[in-house]
């Protein structure tokens, strides 16, 4: 699964949220001055390309819809973070969380608990 520019992030987004979608209607989703038609058509086709979203035919117009789920995107992201920044160690972003103070001790006590119960299922 290929990574995302924001503007792919932004739309998708609105796919999570709303659900399926045709480009006219994301229009609406914009303050002035809103994208251009084709602007939008072009993004959700390679959204599309990319394997993120998939359409339903209505004579010559498409309803886009998503065949990611938002946490299935965030699990890949995390994923692709972990192993881009941080040489496939989660202990080692966890570690930079807490050097940079991103993390309390109250949240690392709590990610403790969590992993513990985790191993416990």
């Amino acid at each position: 699964m290929k990574g995302l520019t924001v503007k792919e992030e932004e739309l998708m987004g609105y796919f999570w949220e709303k659900g399926p979608l045709f480009v006219k209607e994301m229009l609406a989703f914009y303050e002035e001055p809103k994208p251009h038609f084709n602007t939008l058509s072009t993004i959700v086709r390679g959204l599309e390309d990319k394997g993120f979203l998939a359409h339903h035919t209505f004579g010559n117009t498409y309803q886009y819809y998503p065949v990611v789920s938002e946490e299935d995107f965030r699990k890949g992201t995390l994923r692709n973070v972990i192993s881009k920044y941080f040489n496939n160690s989660y202990l080692s972003a966890v570690s930079s969380l807490v050097k940079e103070e991103d993390i309390s001790l109250d949240e690392l006590k709590q990610l403790i608990q969590e992993v513990e119960q985790a191993h416990r299922k």
